[in-house]
């Protein structure tokens, strides 16, 4: 990489580096330190191609799902704390839920939590998730359908919010 080519690079990660953790700290349903493994790993491989990258934040994107995926196949298994049984009246509501939601991505798998990510967070098109993940977009409408189903069985709490979503215009 040339100086040139280290400089544009240098200016893509300042710029879009916390938008890129946020999305690593989705991706690695809340593990702080992961996430910035994620993103770090990502970031190397991403320059070693710097020059031959059309578009920048796709290809970050595509290696970021693609390395979590990878790390994920070879753990297979990982600790995540049991879901409180009960909600709390003295306002935490929304801070419990969100760790519920986030203990219950971590129980999906890292395919599964991508497409969520791709097609709920960042709100891309079936086809966009499908080109980033090299698979189809009926995969794509598969995985979503079943990674909601699993989400809504290991968060009920979530069916109100996911029928008010539906319901919404």
């Amino acid at each position: 990489m040339d100086s040139a080519d280290q400089r544009e690079f240098h200016e893509f990660v300042s710029a879009r580096s916390p938008a890129f953790m946020r999305l690593a700290y989705l991706l690695t349903a809340g593990d702080q330190h992961a996430a910035e493994d994620l993103l770090q790993t990502s970031l190397a491989k991403t320059a070693v191609k710097w020059n031959r990258i059309d578009d920048p934040d796709r290809y970050l994107r595509q290696v970021m799902y693609r390395q979590q995926i990878s790390w994920w196949r070879r753990r297979r298994e990982f600790a995540v704390p049991e879901v409180p049984d009960r909600q709390s009246a003295d306002g935490t509501h929304d801070v419990e839920r969100r760790i519920m939601v986030q203990q219950a991505l971590g129980k999906l798998t890292a395919k599964q939590r991508a497409v969520l990510v791709l097609r709920y967070f960042e709100d891309h098109s079936e086809s966009t998730v499908a080109a980033t993940l090299g698979c189809s977009i009926g995969t794509v409408r598969s995985t979503a359908h079943r990674a909601l189903a699993r989400l809504l069985q290991l968060c009920p709490e979530l069916h109100d919010l996911y029928n008010r979503s539906k319901a919404a215009p």
